[in-house]
């Protein structure tokens, strides 16, 4: 079995309009909210063995405070520019990618793809994974380059206003 965190990075800031999109920072509302679904992950012993972020800030910032709480080593969280506006198959290609002896991966990445990805599992579709939201999809199979095709559930659906 091979399971996937599908993570959507935290609110950010369109206050410095200077700032690339790449580049905008997250909002404390954001921070607040990610560090509630980064306890309830914790709280869940859900631990990734590797972490795959897209390069942009908000990404980047996202996947340092849950590794911080669920005791990631945040150096390292694998950095992958093509999460930066990736497309569905690029999620898949870098799953792909990882060697079969890890067992579970997180994806830290972008709408409107990340709603997309998830949705091809969730029967009843999401029109919007919300900021900090998190989906964990496992994939009856024992290889990576398997998971496109392999028979899938979804094991978590967790977004910051479930919590208190």
């Amino acid at each position: 079995m091979k399971t996937v965190y599908i993570v959507r990075h935290a609110k950010s800031s369109w206050e410095d309009m200077t700032l690339s999109d790449h580049d905008r920072p997250l909002l404390p509302v954001g921070v607040k909210r990610t560090k509630k679904i980064a306890e309830f992950l914790k709280n869940k012993k859900i631990h990734p063995e590797v972490m795959l972020s897209s390069s942009a800030v908000r990404a980047l910032e996202t996947a340092k405070i849950i590794a911080r709480e669920t005791g990631f080593p945040v150096e390292k969280i694998k950095i992958e520019e093509r999460l930066y506006h990736a497309s569905e198959e690029t999620i898949l290609e870098e799953l792909s990618a990882l060697p079969d002896k890890i067992e579970s991966a997180m994806v830290f990445g972008h709408n409107p793809t990340l709603t997309w990805f998830v949705s091809r599992y969730i029967k009843t579709g999401i029109d919007n994974l919300p900021t900090s939201g998190v989906v964990g999809i496992q994939y009856k199979t024992d290889r990576w380059e398997n998971v496109a095709n392999a028979r899938s559930k979804v094991r978590l659906i967790i977004f910051p206003r479930m919590l208190k």
